[in-house]
């Protein structure tokens, strides 16, 4: 009877030790979250993906100027017009600029652009200073000789530090 009963006892202080540590852990996990350190969006690094018909060199989203900025450079091998320029957001508030940039008519082949979006309603979407932020961008182009028949469209993403 004294065996069966040390062995309960034995089996009893081995789920203990390990019940601890298992709430050490859970413990540590969530004083990690809370302080931000798990939160993916901080370890991402900042983006600008476009399709292979431009090169994305430089972008900015700024909450303290609401405003928007790229730099693009024409790397479909024509001259190209563009028809329209639309931003987005995944938020429930769609990202929107009062003043958009004129549309180029005739953008060089090689030749780069800055593009510059002002009146952005960054706060509206929840964008912080200091967090990451999320800019989808539209774009609707034409090869000058062929037409505005002809009319192609690329998508755009910026990932980004929103200063």
């Amino acid at each position: 009877m004294l065996k069966k009963s040390l062995k309960s006892q034995a089996a009893l202080e081995f789920l203990t030790t390990y019940g601890w540590a298992f709430l050490v852990i859970l413990i540590m996990i969530g004083t990690l979250a809370y302080f931000g350190i798990l939160s993916p969006g901080k370890i991402l690094p900042n983006r600008c993906n476009v399709g292979p018909e431009f090169e994305c060199l430089d972008f900015q989203i700024s909450v303290t100027d609401n405003a928007f900025k790229m730099r693009l450079k024409n790397n479909v091998g024509e001259p190209i017009a563009v028809q329209s320029i639309t931003l987005d957001s995944e938020t429930a508030t769609k990202y929107a600029c009062s003043t958009p940039p004129s549309n180029p008519t005739a953008w060089k082949s090689g030749e780069i652009l800055d593009l510059a979006w002002t009146g952005c309603n960054s706060a509206a979407t929840g964008m912080a200073a200091g967090e990451k932020g999320k800019v989808l961008v539209k774009m609707r182009y034409y090869a000058v000789q062929s037409g505005s028949n002809y009319a192609r469209e690329v998508n755009a993403e910026v990932f980004s530090t929103v200063v």
